[in-house]
């Protein structure tokens, strides 16, 4: 089953790229703060931030910079909160964070299980549903509204490591999202979402239970963004099965599929992943194929059943 932990937000970063030799700089730095072993670290992966595994089954996120502070502040308040909802979420370390160290930003977290296996869909539906109907977020968690594009007065994205031609048409698609997002005919109630709920965000504890992980994007939105990954996995990637994205439909109890706006959302999260992928363009061959693939796809009207998850 296709995963996917893909964003479209920019930030500003250090001058030097995040990769694991400067995320291990940061990691090392803010352990020390934090009085954590970092020691034995072991990278699992690098996207939006930089993720290891450490000692005492802790893991550790760093983001690329440190204009992110508030963004951290904001998920390990989140965590604390739907702890207290007894919600099945991933929890915060309780010791002094985030930790702002050599330009970036670390959290710590207690691991979910010590292997990676992601929960059936009927798991994430029934997460999602239930996040859904918590009561609102406390004021002292500070909830933005979620800008999958940026503001209006947000300055134009950029993507250096695309063809001129395919970044100046992924450029107009994006101030059109950016214009057009809050827009469209939602049906659903607006409140507290995820922000980047699919299967890949939901992960099964070492006793087999659903965890909800990566609070990164939580904020205030229509709910329609946390059921527009499930519905496009299947109708446009191919990702999920008819079967599992039925099942998807009849746990959350609605189907985004049946929905007018539907077809204007699903183009708008093929943009912010393709989006997201794109920044990446610049320092990976393999990225800008991929992107140059996605971006033809989304010009043409093309499959999309050929996308490789990122």
């Amino acid at each position: 089953m296709a995963t996917q932990r893909e964003h479209v937000q920019d930030s500003h970063s250090p001058a030097e790229e995040l990769n694991e030799e400067s995320a291990r700089r940061a990691l090392k730095a803010a352990g020390t703060a934090a009085g954590i072993d970092t020691s034995d670290a072991n990278l699992i992966r690098i996207g939006s931030n930089a993720v290891f595994r450490l000692p005492d089954d802790v893991i550790a996120r760093i983001a690329p910079s440190a204009d992110l502070l508030a963004n951290a502040e904001k998920q390990v308040k989140v965590s604390n909160w739907l702890q207290q909802q007894h919600y099945p979420a991933v929890r915060a370390l309780p010791v002094a964070q985030p930790v702002v160290a050599d330009g970036r930003v670390a959290t710590f977290w207690e691991s979910v299980s010590g292997v990676e296996e992601y929960a059936p869909i009927a798991d994430v539906a029934a997460l999602i549903r239930q996040l859904h109907e918590l009561p609102s977020p406390p004021s002292t968690i500070p909830m933005t509204n979620i800008s999958p594009f940026g503001g209006l007065d947000s300055p134009t994205p950029r993507f250096p490591g695309l063809d001129a031609p395919d970044e100046k048409y992924l450029v107009e698609r994006l101030l059109w999202a950016r214009s057009t997002f809050d827009t469209l005919p939602y049906e659903l109630s607006r409140g507290h979402i995820h922000g980047d709920a699919n299967v890949g965000n939901v992960l099964r504890s070492s006793d087999g239970k659903p965890v909800m992980i990566d609070l990164d994007s939580f904020s205030t939105g229509p709910r329609e963004w946390d059921l527009i990954q499930t519905a496009i996995f299947y109708d446009r990637l191919g990702w999920h099965t008819e079967a599992e994205y039925r099942t998807f439909v009849d746990v959350y109890g609605y189907n985004l599929l049946q929905w007018e706006g539907y077809c204007q959302l699903a183009e708008m999260r093929e943009l912010a992943m393709t989006a997201w992928l794109s920044k990446k363009a610049a320092q990976s061959a393999s990225a800008a194929r991929e992107a140059a693939r996605r971006i033809r796809a989304i010009k043409t009207g093309a499959s999309r059943r050929d996308w490789a998850p990122y």
